[in-house]
């Protein structure tokens, strides 16, 4: 593997809570919002939201594989949403909000199935997570970047995203 950083994109439901996880572990040195796997070129946050752009809500994580490898990455996947429900994450329902992990390299591919396999014995149903392969990834808008830190008096930050990182003992 290479020590040079590198991506992993994931979708689990609103992308401001899948950024707030995954920018608080060590070697982890950007998140960044957006929109992939549909079929609008460029899209908007109101189309994505419409559910007819095909686009999940995800994040691309970038990291160093020498502090903190793809697998766990992985591993934070699984703890952190429901991988079972069916476009769905909590209140928020539609494809937009599908859980899903695009690959960037054929040994993500067979990190994230393995990893998905081993995750099975852990949830009563059957993981619903796609794994496909990344196409373009359109940057979400910059109001959502970095959404907890910068809002976390918002409701939504302290009704849905705080108690999701107390549960994953990862509040601040």
């Amino acid at each position: 593997m290479n020590n040079e950083n590198q991506i992993a994109t994931f979708g689990a439901g609103c992308f401001w809570c899948v950024e707030a996880v995954f920018e608080q572990l060590e070697g982890v040195s950007k998140v960044v919002s957006g929109y992939m796997g549909g079929d609008t070129k460029n899209p908007s946050y109101r189309e994505v939201c419409g559910g007819r752009s095909g686009h999940a809500e995800v994040v691309q994580i970038h990291f160093d594989p020498v502090t903190i490898s793809y697998e766990t990455l992985l591993e934070w996947l699984w703890r952190s949403h429901n991988p079972t429900t069916l476009n769905q994450q909590g209140a928020d329902r539609g494809t937009q909000y599908r859980s899903a992990i695009f690959y960037h390299s054929d040994e993500q591919k067979t990190q994230a199935i393995a990893s998905k396999n081993a995750a099975q014995a852990h949830f009563d149903r059957p993981i619903v997570t796609e794994i496909t392969q990344a196409v373009e990834f359109y940057i979400a808008e910059d109001y959502h970047q970095d959404y907890y830190r910068q809002n976390q008096s918002a409701q939504y930050c302290q009704m849905v995203i705080r108690p999701k990182l107390s549960k994953l003992s990862l509040s601040d």
